[in-house]
């Protein structure tokens, strides 16, 4: 069962209009989802299904699926069969792509209005997408601002992106379709932290926010977290995705870490350890790694502390619900402050989990 206890944002929560992509609910106040991709070809459908739950064991909310072509799109109805989360498939270039994935009973529709260009595609797409409930994302990238907008206000920043997503706007609404759902993105942290900022003061549609291209799991972790933590802090943002290369499942996790340290929701145990010095007693960084291996998709709103000597220690374990201590004698299992006693290294998964349930016990 997912935490949503409320937690109070530094500046209120900006208020955007709501749509619902399955079950999920995306502004209006809902509770900010967490979002991943898909990164196997989408016409491997059991590929396709085993990703998706693994995404969603790691916390993500909706998942998004390629869609580039017919036999992609031939694939959905069996990857959308007791899909754990609400999907979304992403199309550009071919309307039929995005009406057979509508037909198909996708939950929310991503596209680029920019290139499906005759208005009579877009209007039978909005049409589809009305009838059958489902909100259309469209998303602006700053690598796809149009020429004439680039130079028009000199180059790429956050008004030629501003004006590309008003324009993709205004084809939309043309077609009296308003369920959409905005995401502008730039590699570069501080322009999709601008160009969100603009858009969240000139419009009502809810947000989808990230930092897109990244970078690999370290370095685009840190990006992404610079700009989310920017405009999250400020009441912007109503679904997040980490965007990085590589095996998906590290997205939703870093996700929820940066929701987590803005105790905006907690869904998953925080894992917290000492930086390391010479006075260490245990390997801090092997044992953190283990224990975050070890707790990998695993819910609980609680904090784990691994540290590496009594200096520190004994605070933390007083801070922490549950605490592994480095000591002269070896490895202390601490749980809600109190000591329970050392703990041999083999035996330190085992302990832990008996430790959570101990704690759970305690603190239902």
């Amino acid at each position: 069962m997912v935490n949503q206890r409320s937690h109070s944002h530094p500046h209120p929560r900006m208020r955007t209009r709501q749509v619902m992509a399955g079950e999920v609910a995306i502004g209006g106040g809902a509770p900010i989802s967490v979002q991943s991709m898909t990164n196997v070809p989408t016409m491997d459908t059991e590929a396709v299904r085993k990703q998706i739950s693994l995404l969603a064991s790691r916390g993500a909310e909706l998942v998004r699926v390629a869609v580039p072509d017919a036999e992609s799109a031939s694939a959905l109805p069996g990857i959308l069969e007791d899909t754990p989360v609400p999907l979304v498939a992403d199309i550009h270039f071919d309307p039929e792509l995005a009406l057979t994935a509508l037909r198909s009973g996708i939950h929310k529709l991503r596209l680029n209005p920019g290139n499906i260009r005759r208005p009579k595609d877009l209007l039978r797409i909005a049409e589809e997408a009305a009838s059958r409930g489902i909100p259309i994302r469209i998303g602006v990238n700053s690598g796809s601002v149009p020429g004439d907008l680039r130079e028009q206000y000199s180059g790429v920043n956050s008004n030629s992106m501003w004006a590309a997503a008003r324009r993709h706007i205004a084809i939309i609404e043309e077609t009296g379709f308003h369920d959409l759902v905005l995401s502008l993105k730039a590699s570069d942290p501080m322009l999709t932290v601008d160009v969100n900022r603009l858009a969240s003061r000139e419009c009502d549609y809810p947000l989808h926010i990230g930092v897109t291209e990244a970078g690999p799991p370290f370095t685009g972790g840190i990006r992404s977290a610079v700009a989310l933590t920017i405009l999250l802090s400020e009441g912007i943002g109503d679904t997040i995705r980490v965007s990085l290369s590589g095996a998906p499942e590290t997205e939703p996790t870093a996700a929820w870490e940066i929701l987590s340290s803005l105790n905006i929701r907690k869904r998953f145990p925080r894992i917290i350890s000492c930086p390391t010095c010479a006075r260490c007693r245990l390997d801090v960084g092997g044992v953190a790694f283990a224990v975050q291996a070890h707790l990998a998709g695993i819910e609980g709103d609680y904090t784990i502390a691994v540290m590496g000597c009594e200096v520190n220690g004994p605070g933390e374990a007083k801070e922490a619900d549950i605490a592994l201590i480095g000591t002269p004698s070896g490895l202390m299992l601490f749980v809600d402050g109190e000591n329970t006693g050392e703990v041999d290294r083999s035996e330190m998964t085992e302990a832990l989990d008996s430790a959570i349930d101990s704690y759970r016990r305690r603190k239902p």
